[in-house]
């Protein structure tokens, strides 16, 4: 879908892997900013965003979950601009502290750059962006405190990585060792649901561009949420693949040697491939790359793995 869809007060600059969109609401001669994209892209994401703001001032910084390619750039942005930084509730304790495990940082071989919030948003919150009135909305499930917005008055929801065009983000929660309380399944389509009965003509994700096949979407998302649920495995599988092929992005080379001794760097992918596969070593490197390389994301040059 088209920006052109949305109101002339909102602006998504979509981006490509790592990065998550960044979504500006423009407010007079303030803006406010929707997530801030991963820290290797933080100098584009802020000169994007002074482009976009033609002289306008950055007011907030607000995020829709603690994932490092939705916070990688808040620093950098507030560095940059003086904006204030706004976190979702449930994170702050996380953030505050630097947890890297609790952030996912160093169980997915991410990074990040700390960083001070300055407010919380909590489900139920009121607020404006973009010249609208928005509200909070909890979607647990990808990740336990995340948040999405809604506009009723445009129908328009801002919905991260609850709801993509094809799907949602990884459900962690149903694959970490100590999950948060609920079954990320059953939050995930609780977060579903909720969102399904919103009044939504189009969707502002978190990846990909803005669309208004709202129901397709949803439809979508049920089945891969079935399919996950029939199979914790077929989900265990999935995840690896999507941290590998991150992180393969981010170092664009690995000599397919040292993969082994890289995944065994990774306590998440260690501790999944644990519970729900059983490979050594060496035989989870093999299937991993060699999955990754039938499906187009990663080619093989002279033993050495490349991100594509």
């Amino acid at each position: 879908m088209s920006e052109a869809l949305l109101p002339a007060s909102l602006q998504v600059l979509e981006r490509g892997w790592l990065s998550s969109n960044n979504i500006l609401g423009f407010e007079g001669e303030t803006a406010a900013l929707i997530d801030s994209g991963y820290v290797s892209h933080a100098a584009q994401t802020v000169a994007l965003v002074e482009r976009a703001l033609d002289g306008r001032t950055l007011s907030r910084l607000i995020n829709t979950h603690a994932h490092s390619d939705h916070i990688g750039g808040n620093a950098a942005l507030q560095a940059s601009f003086g904006c204030a930084v706004i976190v979702p509730a449930g994170a702050a304790a996380k953030i505050a502290e630097w947890d890297d495990a609790a952030l996912l940082l160093s169980p997915l071989g991410q990074r990040g750059a700390r960083f001070q919030h300055d407010r919380l948003l909590a489900a139920g919150d009121e607020f404006e962006f973009g010249g609208l009135n928005w509200r909070a909305i909890a979607v647990p499930g990808h990740d336990m405190d995340a948040l999405a917005f809604h506009n009723p008055e445009k129908r328009l929801l801002i919905s991260g990585d609850a709801l993509w065009r094809d799907g949602f983000g990884v459900i962690f929660s149903e694959l970490l060792d100590h999950p948060a309380e609920g079954s990320g399944f059953a939050m995930t389509r609780a977060t579903l649901d909720q969102l399904a009965s919103l009044s939504v003509d189009v969707v502002i994700p978190g990846h990909g561009a803005s669309f208004a096949d709202v129901d397709d979407a949803f439809e979508r998302a049920y089945r891969r949420l079935a399919a996950f649920e029939q199979s914790t495995e077929r989900l265990a599988r999935h995840a690896l693949k999507v941290i590998l092929a991150f992180a393969l992005l981010e170092r664009r080379r690995l000599a397919r040697r040292e993969l082994p001794d890289f995944l065994a760097g990774l306590s998440f992918a260690q501790s999944v491939n644990a519970r729900f596969l059983g490979y050594d070593d060496a035989a989870l490197a093999e299937w991993l790359s060699s999955d990754l390389i039938r499906a187009g994301a990663l080619r093989e040059e002279d033993g050495v793995l490349v991100a594509v």
